[in-house]
């Protein structure tokens, strides 16, 4: 009885374990967010978040049963429509967007007056098919710089949208999509370097001194690898640090406030410890009083009178460490790990290239997602305005990873 029951789920998942995998954090995401809702003085709008999850996961896994229906050259064929269209939804959003919860200060949401949700998670799961579609029918390879500019174009234009809301923490897994794919396409890891070296020239320019020698080390290495490139990418690779060093001065005045003060309470929350500098101190201290198993499901005390911000969306890892301890912590981050791997898995075992690129982009979306969430926890990254997934409360985020999900175990199955 058993093994048929098995059957019958293998048929209609491509990986049974990894939608198992993602079926138990989504439930223990739930939990979790119930538990955030449980205050001393109860907040209308945590209190109901896991009912509303649990509307959202209903519909999540109606978009997923879809899918496991859909003929897979279907999602081939509509790539690139579906890519233009979440860009145009993007650029609606520059006008008529919203925020939300940490997020207020930017445009990322789209109300439509029966339901809001965040056109950037759609425009991950189509960048993911349009740049899957354009590899795969390459008949070149990756191995040149030159080969990289469209796939880094089709990257770029949704990249850049998301970054005028200005949501730079949703723009980072762009990134992560662009280079987990290119990697995957046999792209050399020291060209997806150079390729990643004007996001360190940037970091790098607030010290005249230390960006100058930066650059003397970035000519060196390009004239000892000068046999493996072109005269021409070696030249675009020191255009794109010159030009990155010389406008972060312009694009630091850019920034709002709020932002500004994000990445200065990086270095030093106590900077600011009641304004931006809060939502770290208060994440830290409910994390580091948690010990090894935590004080309790539902009692964590800082989360309980309301020190802890935004508990059940982009701090819920936080809840996690006070209510669960470093025990909880680590069975969260076994979860995830056990999701990848299933990823990994089926990227490996596929013999279709678009299906082993599809996979490997949402794996490269979802290790950005889970390194800048629980980085800005405990202050190794800048406190940003993204979700864990399946365990934040986010509606259209949690929709969006079931498509991905979705995608991921249906485009396996025609091999």
């Amino acid at each position: 009885m058993v093994p048929r029951i098995r059957k019958v789920f293998s048929s209609w998942s491509g990986d049974p374990q990894l939608v198992l995998g993602v079926a138990f954090m989504t439930i223990f995401g739930i939990s979790m967010i119930y538990s955030a809702g449980v205050l001393n003085i109860p907040s209308v709008v945590s209190q109901d978040a896991w009912i509303r999850q649990i509307l959202w996961w209903t519909l999540s896994l109606l978009a997923f049963t879809l899918i496991q229906r859909m003929h897979v050259r279907w999602l081939e064929w509509f790539a690139y429509p579906l890519y233009g269209l979440s860009c145009l939804l993007l650029v609606l959003t520059l006008f008529f967007g919203t925020g939300s919860g940490t997020a207020a200060g930017i445009s990322s949401f789209l109300d439509l007056g029966f339901v809001r949700f965040q056109p950037a998670e759609i425009a991950k799961v189509t960048t993911i098919l349009a740049l899957a579609k354009y590899i795969s029918g390459y008949a070149g390879d990756f191995r040149s710089l030159r080969a990289v500019i469209l796939p880094a174009a089709l990257v770029f234009g949704p990249l850049l949208l998301v970054i005028l809301q200005p949501d730079l923490g949703t723009a980072l897994s762009f990134v992560g999509i662009l280079f987990a794919i290119l990697f995957w396409a046999g792209t050399p890891i020291v060209h997806l370097i150079l390729l990643a070296s004007p996001g360190l020239s940037l970091v790098l320019s607030y010290d005249a001194k230390i960006w100058a020698a930066y650059f003397v080390l970035l000519i060196g290495f390009l004239y000892w690898y000068r046999h493996r490139l072109f005269f021409i990418e070696s030249l675009a690779v020191m255009v794109g640090n010159l030009i990155a060093g010389t406008i972060s001065t312009p694009l630091w005045n850019s920034l709002a406030d709020y932002q500004k003060n994000r990445l200065l309470v990086f270095l030093d929350p106590t900077v600011d410890p009641r304004g931006a500098g809060y939502h770290v101190i208060q994440s830290m201290v409910a994390i580091g009083s948690g010990g090894m198993t935590g004080k309790g499901f539902m009692e964590g005390t800082q989360k309980r009178f309301n020190f802890l911000p935004e508990q059940h969306t982009d701090f819920i890892f936080s809840v996690i460490g006070e209510e669960l301890g470093y025990v909880g912590t680590v069975c969260t981050l076994a979860g995830f790990g056990f999701i990848f791997y299933r990823l990994l898995k089926m990227a490996e075992e596929t013999s279709d290239t678009f299906a082993g690129l599809v996979i490997f982009g949402i794996l490269g979306a979802w290790v950005v997602h889970i390194f800048v969430n629980i980085g800005m926890t405990i202050n190794v990254v800048p406190v940003t305005g993204i979700p864990l997934p399946f365990v934040s409360y986010g509606g259209s985020f949690l929709l969006m990873s079931w498509v991905a999900v979705g995608i991921a175990t249906r485009v396996v199955q025609e091999d």
